[in-house]
């Protein structure tokens, strides 16, 4: 009766212990969470709500519900500028996507070669644009690309191509291009490292076998390699994604907040900055300002989830 009781104190006695709610934890995390929420979530529902409402003249807001949305996507003082901004910004994440992911998958393949010499300086080297600041390059590419005092109009007549060159910055229909290719030259290092290390964790087994079996550097490369990189592919597009539709520094700082000439580099970055600050003759909008951040949340988040719920689970197939 006695080691009975005895047993039923300590089992009783270890049930509040296994339950006890971690506070240390909590306590790690509290800083961290209200920082967290200070800065980005409320920011976040408070920016949404700002997009429910109207100004006045006075200065007075009203609840308006979904009318700006309404206003941004179909009246056409705002739709205009709206769908073009959309359509350059989802041309500047295609070459993102093409040029930019394409050139780092082929970096790091090549920079994972075991023959090759001195791979560390090419990656520092290639990486090192990415740690610039985007004021720095922006003004460096407008003095390389200058058609009066630049240096490329040189460089292209000593190797015979000088009647390639035109004001590629200053022309409608190549400024957007140009401002992508130097975004895709300052960050191309980032998909590079991360396809990099991706190619390093593939086992050398797999590859030493695929070898023994006959198979050539492209088969191993399509058969074995690639389908064990996908997930990391998958990472590096939606990053990729995310990053163009929320750009907006390196084509203010080439172009300025009207995105010239004529708009033709405008992306949905610098049309919120217009719309909520103003500049020059557009009068700031603090609530359609809102509604088009709210939009390109929406925007995000869409894609995000079709990769999520459309995406990386075929890729999770590829995974050990």
């Amino acid at each position: 009766m006695t080691d009975l009781t005895a047993s039923q104190v300590q089992s009783a006695e270890a049930v509040p212990a296994r339950s006890r709610f971690p506070v240390h934890i909590a306590v790690f995390l509290a800083p961290a969470l209200a920082i967290y929420t200070l800065f980005s979530i409320y920011p976040l529902i408070d920016t949404i709500r700002l997009s429910l409402y109207a100004g006045d003249e006075t200065g007075a807001r009203s609840f308006v519900g979904l009318e700006n949305f309404r206003t941004l996507l179909s009246d056409p003082n705002w739709s205009g500028q709206f769908w073009n901004a959309f359509r350059n910004n989802l041309i500047f994440f295609l070459i993102h996507m093409v040029v930019q992911n394409g050139i780092g998958l082929g970096l790091a393949m090549l920079l994972s070669l075991p023959r090759l010499t001195g791979g560390s300086v090419y990656r520092t080297l290639i990486f090192l644009p990415t740690m610039l600041s985007v004021v720095i390059i922006g003004f460096i590419w407008q003095l390389i690309l200058n058609p009066l005092w630049g240096i490329a109009p040189s460089l292209l007549k000593a190797v015979g191509l000088g009647s390639l060159f035109g004001p590629w910055l200053g022309q409608e229909s190549t400024a957007l291009l140009t401002v992508s290719l130097i975004s895709v030259w300052q960050f191309v290092g980032i998909p590079m490292m991360l396809i990099y290390a991706a190619l390093l964790n593939i086992p050398d087994d797999l590859l030493d076998a695929a070898t023994v079996d006959g198979a050539g550097p492209f088969s191993v490369f399509w058969f074995v390699r690639l389908p064990l990189i996908l997930p990391t592919l998958g990472v590096v597009s939606i990053l990729t994604f995310v990053a163009n539709f929320n750009a907006f520094d390196l084509i203010y700082a080439i172009k300025g907040a009207l995105a010239g000439p004529n708009f033709s580099t405008d992306i949905l970055g610098t049309f919120f900055y217009r719309t909520f600050f103003g500049f020059q003759l557009q009068v700031g909008s603090p609530t359609m300002g809102a509604a088009v951040a709210t939009a390109m949340l929406i925007i995000i988040l869409v894609g995000v989830l079709i990769y999520l719920f459309g995406v990386q689970r075929r890729l999770q197939r590829h995974t050990f």
